[in-house]
């Protein structure tokens, strides 16, 4: 069963595949939508959806693998499984190596095909809830003051505040206010937690 606002999108040329399969989806109460090559899927499909793409490998002009490739460079947050009919290794490794979830052989066995949804679905929602985060994170960060950013970075790397005061040129109890202030800002029971925190916004950037 799906999350609201998740959607498992099935990406094949062959009209009849892109029916049962959206019928098998639905059935199993996911929100299905279905379109015949990755050009239409790209055009409709908007940049911030979530959820699980069900791609043919083989379609004219772009194939499956491109498509993957697409929304790796759009850093979508929509997991992959991929259908073949022709059990090609080097692309089935391919894939896996790019991030696909499963890679499964058509014709596909419904079970099989469910579980492995079951799983891209999974995926999609713990790089959403990991996203999320990141982002909350940011937010809190923009309510520091340049001053605050400068002793939290250095709280982080494990400074006392006798030295955070000499590095920065600053008294030993101007430090302890604004250690205080970031602590609240960034709603920090710890120290470690606000390390963690400050990790967690270098690992987004990071991944930007």
């Amino acid at each position: 069963m799906s999350t609201p606002g998740e959607t498992v999108f099935v990406v094949d040329d062959d009209p009849a595949m892109r029916k049962s399969l959206s019928r098998l989806l639905r059935a199993a109460g996911h929100e299905a939508l279905a379109f015949g090559g990755p050009e239409e899927f790209l055009r409709l499909v908007p940049a911030d959806a979530w959820g699980c793409a069900i791609l043919d490998v083989s379609m004219p002009g772009l194939d499956g693998l491109a498509l993957q490739r697409e929304l790796a460079s759009r850093n979508s947050q929509i997991s992959v499984v991929f259908l073949t009919g022709h059990g090609d290794i080097p692309k089935t490794v391919q894939a896996m190596k790019s991030g696909a979830t499963d890679f499964l052989a058509k014709p596909v066995e419904e079970t099989s095909l469910l579980l492995a949804v079951h799983r891209a679905l999974d995926a999609s929602r713990a790089t959403r809830k990991a996203r999320g985060e990141v982002a909350d994170v940011e937010r809190r960060l923009r309510t520091l003051t340049a001053r605050e950013r400068e002793v939290m970075e250095l709280v982080a790397a494990g400074r006392l505040n006798k030295q955070i005061g000499r590095d920065l040129g600053i008294a030993e109890s101007t430090v302890k206010i604004h250690r205080a202030r970031v602590l609240e800002k960034m709603k920090a029971g710890s120290v470690a937690e606000l390390v963690r925190l400050a990790d967690q916004a270098r690992a987004g950037r990071g991944r930007a």
